[in-house]
């Protein structure tokens, strides 16, 4: 089935502003609440959200099974756990509705104001009931800095990294979207020079820059998913703030990894650009050497040219842009990441989130968190305002932005954008 929606010719009877992350060859999906407290599945198109739910209410889905409430739920799970074949129909269908040319919506006032809202008038909600999060640990520069830093520089990768996408299983309950502010951790360290650890808030909080993709329902349990079938079971992505309180980090990961470094909070943009969207930013992903075993090699262009960009923004203080990078540099894509997390017969399910990892680049300015910019706080960062960072501080903004572009369209993210606050105190 061709991806009509992705016509870079098509144009929308809805204004959409220059360089817009959502034109109408993006057709994300989320979910919002209106103010009049209806919760809903929508897309958008501009600054505008759409409701999905009243679309089909009204017969616009005509044709295409779905079922009766499919849109009108609070998460997109059922609609992901529909398959391929659907998603690529409903996008289609989408992209139809709100062309230019076609004047069933567009000459009707009356359907329009029941489906279309302004962006600033909705509050965007976690998109997906997420039933189990997982994180890999797939950027070749990321992991070298790391393994730089804290362990042997001249064998700064572990023995296992070149062969497996490394990964760990994280914590559901705490992800959050865009917007929702992140209490500094307190936590186990161990003070410099000292035997003993302590309790007391995080010192080191840091950011990492990264995206998730969302699958379906992929497999039943004990049966595998091949690398070369695996993408027919990723729904879409989204931009991840994967928040690390570095210092606890430090002191537990030895044995077993991360654990409460890790899971206090999670951030992640609000729309879930499709694979569909994305299928004309294809491009080679590093070269893998030594050659993965069978079961991880793929053909093809598995990766793809995101930009991505970190911002900090000091309270009542103009952001600073402190980090570049792409998503292209992931050594170990998506397809092998998927296939190898369920190479043992682990069930993936429908809203399944799985983080990229920490996305660096090769340059010093495209490192993807401040543990590398600031190379553990030896080199701190200067912000346009003078001040300067370490890590962040308590009531600091950190912003992450992420889009794909060519002569022809630019699809993207949004931003996903979250404020430190100091340690929760009981009330």
């Amino acid at each position: 089935m061709p991806i009509t929606a992705n016509d870079t010719k098509r144009k929308s009877w809805l204004d959409v502003p220059e360089n817009s992350d959502f034109p109408i060859q993006n057709i994300p999906f989320g979910v919002f609440l209106t103010k009049e407290n209806i919760v809903t599945v929508g897309t958008r198109i501009g600054d505008y959200a759409i409701d999905l739910g009243a679309l089909q209410q009204l017969s616009y889905f005509s044709g295409i099974d779905l079922t009766d409430d499919m849109f009108m739920q609070d998460t997109l799970n059922d609609f992901i756990s529909d398959g391929k074949k659907t998603w690529r129909l409903v996008r289609n269908r989408i992209a139809d509705i709100f062309d230019i040319n076609n004047p069933q919506l567009r000459d009707s006032t009356k359907d329009r104001d029941i489906v279309i809202f302004k962006i600033n008038d909705v509050e965007m909600q976690l998109p997906v009931l997420i039933g189990d999060y997982t994180d890999f640990y797939s950027s070749r520069e990321h992991a070298t800095n790391v393994g730089k830093m804290f362990r042997d520089p001249e064998n700064a990768l572990l023995p296992n990294w070149l062969h497996i996408p490394v990964g760990y299983h994280g914590r559901s309950s705490t992800i959050i979207p865009s917007g929702i502010p992140v209490h500094r951790p307190m936590g186990q360290t161990l003070p410099n020079g000292e035997n003993s650890p302590v309790f007391g808030p995080s010192r080191s909080i840091d950011f990492e820059l990264e995206t998730a993709f969302i699958t379906t329902d992929a497999n039943i349990m004990g049966e595998p998913i091949p690398a070369y079938e695996a993408e027919d079971y990723i729904f879409g992505m989204v931009l991840l703030n994967d928040w690390s309180a570095r210092d606890i980090q430090k002191w537990e990961y030895v044995p077993l990894g991360p654990f409460l470094a890790k899971n206090f909070a999670s951030s992640i943009s609000p729309w879930i650009v499709t694979m569909d969207a994305l299928e004309p930013f294809r491009t080679k992903g590093p070269k893998q050497d030594p050659s993965p075993l069978p079961y991880l090699q793929t053909k093809g262009k598995k990766g793809f040219d995101i930009h991505l960009e970190v911002s900090l923004k000091p309270l009542d203080k103009e952001e600073t842009v402190i980090s570049r990078s792409n998503f292209k540099h992931m050594y170990w894509s998506m397809s092998q990441q998927l296939a190898h997390h369920t190479s043992n017969g682990c069930r993936v399910n429908s809203g399944d989130m799985m983080g990229s990892g920490t996305i660096s680049g090769p340059t010093p300015d495209s490192y993807g968190s401040m543990l590398e910019l600031t190379w553990g706080g030896k080199n701190p960062l200067k912000l346009n305002d003078g001040s300067e960072r370490k890590f962040i501080e308590d009531n600091d903004t950190v912003i992450m932005r992420g889009y794909c572009e060519s002569n022809e369209v630019r699809i993207g993210f949004g931003e996903v954008s979250s404020q430190l606050l100091a340690p929760f105190v009981r009330q």
